[in-house]
């Protein structure tokens, strides 16, 4: 069991291993009741409460356990608790950061040479307060068979695309009868070869990582590659190193894709812990992200010659395979661009 400080001192205990669609159903939405149960100042709840009229909270409880109690500044709560910052409007940061909505077919972004993304929900385990999808047009994404049939036709006629990205709001919010359609569909497109899951649903209820999800990961003739998000060390306990061992050893390659977030992980020994942290458990630190520049997360910017410097101390304290590449995305160019 885990378990959560609230306001009477009482302990509110927390089932470890609950089926994740409950767990999903009882996250906490309540800015007031998330401060509540983490002994927070109310003027917190208020302010939470104005940042999240365009971006509601949604917290799990297996999450909400990590965060310690009492505490503002904590790097778990500070990406998930709306804050007045998300208000402010500055310069250069706008809704759709990476030129999206832009797609001629609905659903559908063709990333990179090679690689097409299929928006498969607008649903999320966690809301993240940096998302760069925050303003996304989520009705677009496929609901059924019917609706992915013209991507997966648009995808069959490019014969150099040869990777399908899941993505969202979080693939893994869908059930594993969707998800395992889906990709037995993906696979009848012969040039096909890999499939990706991005996802945070493994960090944020961990018992998503199930004997359903294993079994069709396992069964298509495609290569399976999840890449996960863990911004802080403190985001893994057992529960998350245990589905990350649950994937890797049902053959599923394991990526971490990290954010540079200012008061989160902007320090090269928190850096250092994750990155060690991941390596240990068989997950490759893959990419660290500069933020991309969406409404609303001004305030988690890291400048670049920051992020250059402890990417740098990273090369001196860990092995290479450690070390995350320090990247940005922009609008229409052909690959990531690696910052350091």
């Amino acid at each position: 069991m885990q378990s959560v400080a609230i306001r009477s001192g009482a302990r509110h205990e927390v089932p470890a291993h609950r089926d994740w669609r409950s767990e999903l159903a009882r996250a906490v939405r309540d800015p007031h009741a998330l401060c509540r149960l983490l002994d927070l100042p109310s003027s917190l709840a208020k302010d939470a409460e104005r940042a999240a009229a365009g971006f509601p909270l949604l917290v799990p409880w297996p999450y909400l356990a990590r965060i310690t109690p009492g505490d503002p500044a904590d790097p778990l709560l500070v990406q998930v608790l709306p804050r007045t910052g998300e208000l402010a409007e500055v310069p250069g940061f706008r809704a759709d950061p990476l030129g999206e909505a832009d797609s001629p077919q609905p659903g559908l972004l063709a990333k990179y040479r090679g690689r097409s993304l299929i928006v498969t929900t607008g649903a999320c385990g966690v809301h993240c307060r940096f998302c760069f999808r925050r303003h996304f047009p989520y009705q677009i994404a496929p609901a059924t068979p019917d609706d992915w049939r013209p991507l997966l036709r648009r995808i069959a006629a490019e014969p150099d695309l040869h990777e399908v990205i899941l993505s969202g709001g979080d693939p893994l919010a869908r059930s594993d009868e969707h998800l395992s359609r889906l990709v037995r569909d993906i696979a009848q497109i012969p040039q096909v070869h890999r499939f990706r899951i991005h996802t945070r649903l493994p960090i944020v209820i961990p018992s998503r990582v199930n004997d359903d999800l294993l079994g069709w990961l396992r069964a298509t003739r495609l290569a399976p590659i999840v890449v996960v998000h863990v911004n802080h060390p403190r985001e893994i306990d057992g529960d998350v190193a245990a589905a990350f061992g649950k994937l890797v050893d049902a053959g599923v390659p394991v990526l971490n894709q990290a954010v540079l977030l200012k008061g989160v992980n902007d320090d090269a020994g928190v850096l250092e812990a994750l990155c060690g942290r991941l390596a240990d458990l068989r997950v490759m630190p893959y990419y660290l992200h500069q933020l991309d520049r969406v409404a609303g997360a001004a305030h988690f910017e890291v400048p670049e010659p920051t992020g250059r410097e402890l990417v740098a101390e990273l090369r001196r304290r860990l092995p290479g395979y450690a070390v995350p590449r320090y990247v940005r995305e922009t609008p229409g160019g052909p690959c990531k661009e690696l910052l350091a």
